[in-house]
C-alpha cells in the first residue's frame, strides 16, 4: 500500500483507540522505505509521544518485568519503558520496531501485550495505539519467521514506495529541490535495493534524505561531494545525482520567471525537471505571502510553456499536493486548466 494511504490507515487506527475499535498494525517492508517515519508523522500530527521499543535488543524480562516477593506472594515490577498515563500522557503510540528481528522468546513475551493490551497486572492505557514494523525475510536483514500466534494479533500492511507521496513529503520537509528534480527525472532510483547483492549503500527514501544533507554540507567542497553522495545512495546513483547537480548551472533565471518575464524553456529534459521542481519549491515558500497570487500565477503561466504538457501537469500536480485548493483561487489557474483539459491529473 502506498504511504499516503497507510498514513490515513494509521491515523484512523490511532483515533479508534477512543472508540474501542483499535487493532494493532504491523508494517512490513524493506529497509529505508519510511516505516518508522510514518509512525512518527502520526504522533507529530496528534502531538502525542511515541515509545519506541526495539524488540531485537530486548530480553523477555525486559517486557515482563522482574519478579519480587511481597509477603507470601510474588509480584512483578512493571518496566518503565511501557506506556504509563501519569508519566507519558493519556494518549500516545507504543511502537514495537524491528519486531521480526526479535528472538522467539521475546516475541512470545509480547503476545499478551499486543492482543490483550496487558502483561500480567500491567494494562496499556486506553488511548494508546500499538503499531509495529519489521523487514521481510527476503530483505537480507536479521529476521525470524513471525510465529502464527503473533501474526494473528495484527492487521498487516506492506509498505510500497510511491514517488508522488515521497515528493509531497520532500517539499513539506524542505528537501533540496535538486534531489526532487533528479528523482522526477529518474523515478526508478527512488528505491533500488537488490537483496541478492546485499549492498551497503543503496537508493531508498531514507538514503535520499541523507543525500539531501550531504548536498547541504558538501556542495561548497566539490572534491568531496561525489564521494559523499555515493556513500549515501550507492556508487551508481551517487555518480548520477552528482552529474545532474553539476549540469544545473545552465538553469534559466528563476527570479525572472517568478516576475512574469518571458524566459525560454530549456530544451534538455533533465533541466526541465530541475526547473519544474525549483518553481514548485519557490511557489510553496511564497504561498503565505501577500504576493502569492502573482508569483503562483507566473509559475502557472510558465507551466503552460513546456513543450511536453505532461511536464507542466506534473509541476501543477506537485504544487496542488503542497498548497491544496488555494491553487484553484489563483486567476491564472483557470487558463492553465483549460489549456490541458484533455490531460487527466492523477492525484
Amino acid at each position: 500500500m502506498r504511504p499516503a494511504q497507510l498514513l490515513r490507515v494509521l491515523d484512523r487506527e490511532f483515533l479508534s483507540t477512543a472508540e474501542g475499535h483499535h487493532t494493532p498494525v504491523m508494517l512490513w517492508g524493506p529497509p529505508g522505505v519510511g516505516k518508522s517515519q510514518m509512525v512518527g508523522q502520526i504522533a507529530a500530527a496528534h502531538q502525542v509521544p511515541v515509545i519506541d521499543i526495539r524488540l531485537s535488543q530486548m530480553e523477555p524480562s525486559d517486557l515482563r518485568g522482574i519478579p519480587f516477593r511481597v509477603e507470601d506472594r510474588v509480584e512483578w515490577a512493571v518496566p518503565a519503558i511501557l506506556p504509563d498515563s501519569e508519566r507519558h500522557g493519556a494518549r500516545g503510540i507504543l511502537f514495537l520496531d524491528e519486531i521480526t528481528s526479535a528472538p522467539p522468546a521475546v516475541s512470545a513475551a509480547a503476545y499478551q501485550l499486543i492482543l490483550d493490551r496487558r502483561l500480567g497486572e500491567y494494562q496499556v492505557p486506553r488511548h494508546w495505539a500499538i503499531f509495529a514494523a519489521g523487514n521481510r525475510q527476503g530483505d537480507r536483514g536479521v529476521t525470524y519467521t513471525m510465529p502464527a500466534p503473533l501474526a494473528n494479533r495484527f492487521s498487516h500492511f506492506e509498505v510500497d514506495t510511491h514517488l508522488d507521496d515521497w515528493v509531497a513529503w520532500a517539499y513539506a520537509n524542505d528537501i533540496d529541490e535538486r534531489i526532487i528534480a533528479f528523482l522526477r527525472f529518474r523515478p526508478e532510483l527512488l528505491f533500488d535495493f537488490d537483496p541478492a547483492h546485499n549492498p551497503v549503500a543503496f537508493p531508498s527514501p531514507r538514503s535520499w534524505e541523507f543525500a539531501h544533507r550531504g548536498l547541504r554540507k558538501f556542495e561548497e567542497h566539490p572534491a568531496l561531494l561525489q564521494g559523499t553522495l555515493q556513500a549515501c545512495v550507492g556508487p551508481a546513483a551517487g555518480i548520477e545525482i552528482h552529474a545532474f547537480v553539476n549540469s544545473l548551472d545552465q538553469m534559466p533565471d528563476l527570479d525572472a520567471i517568478l516576475a512574469g518575464k518571458e524566459v525560454p524553456v530549456p530544451t534538455e529534459i533533465d533541466l526541465q525537471y530541475a526547473v519544474a521542481a525549483a518553481l514548485v519549491g519557490r511557489a510553496i515558500r511564497a504561498a503565505d505571502g501577500d504576493d502569492a497570487p502573482r508569483i503562483i500565477g507566473n509559475v502557472l503561466v510558465y507551466a503552460g510553456r513546456f513543450p511536453q504538457r505532461e511536464m507542466g501537469v506534473m509541476l501543477v500536480s506537485d504544487l496542488h499536493r503542497a498548497i491544496g485548493n488555494a491553487l484553484f483561487e489563483v486567476p491564472a489557474f483557470a487558463d492553465w486548466a483549460q489549456a490541458v483539459a484533455d490531460i487527466m491529473i492523477d492525484d
